[in-house]
């Protein structure tokens, strides 16, 4: 598979997902936000960081970039789209997908371990999970505190469109394992179509036992798969 990593000035984990792409044997490529074209790919990530030091609001100058016009393009043609962290917050903004990310309920960034439970294994991003299995993965972020209006909540409820919810090792999912605040524990979400899938937790940065664990390789095999 071909794979295109979108790259902000302010982007830090750009290098992480690149990695991890090509530890699963993806043939990949960085991609400038100055770009006006995008090379064929299967699947496009957009990074987390800071894109252009968050200023005015996380992500939303990214999402006015020059790349991401190509980006919206070729997600509304049927291309896989991964955006984690900042690159979820760069997906909201650009209306790919819907809701917005809030500031984290104590107000600080958060950069910890924290377990999650997949909620839907029968996608392009979940195929090699097991059905609520439980996942330990990193997180750092500020604005990760996922909202969005009540007809937008069931109609992700009814359609299968949470990816991943907060929890804690157990599966328990509560106001305790809920580290940001976000509403209904969500962690992640796909789009109506689900070639899109934006989440907070940092699957890169699990993908090697010796620096952390391999939780988030299957995110990236199920792709292959």
């Amino acid at each position: 598979m071909k794979s295109s990593v979108i790259v902000f000035p302010g982007s830090n984990c750009d290098r992480d997902v690149a990695v991890a792409l090509e530890k699963l044997q993806f043939k990949n490529q960085m991609i400038w936000h100055k770009e006006t074209e995008l090379p064929k790919s299967d699947l496009i990530v957009i990074p987390g960081g800071f894109s252009y030091g968050d200023y005015l609001r996380s992500g939303a100058i990214a999402g006015k970039s020059r790349i991401i016009d190509e980006v919206i393009k070729a997600a509304n043609s049927g291309c896989l789209v991964l955006g984690i962290c900042n690159g979820f917050q760069i997906l909201t903004e650009t209306g790919l997908l819907k809701g917005t990310l809030l500031r984290n309920k104590n107000l600080k960034f958060i950069n910890k371990d924290v377990h999650i439970q997949v909620q839907n294994n029968k996608t392009k991003f979940s195929n090699k999970y097991k059905e609520n299995q439980v996942l330990k993965i990193n997180i750092a972020h500020n604005e990760g505190n996922y909202f969005t209006d009540a007809d937008h909540l069931k109609e992700m409820k009814d359609e299968d469109l949470i990816a991943f919810k907060y929890c804690d090792e157990n599966g328990i999912k509560n106001l305790n394992s809920n580290p940001n605040g976000s509403l209904d524990n969500i962690a992640g979400i796909f789009n109506s179509q689900k070639n899109i899938l934006g989440m907070m937790p940092h699957p890169e940065r699990m993908v090697d036992e010796m620096i952390s664990n391999q939780d988030g390789v299957n995110l990236f095999s199920s792709l292959i798969n």
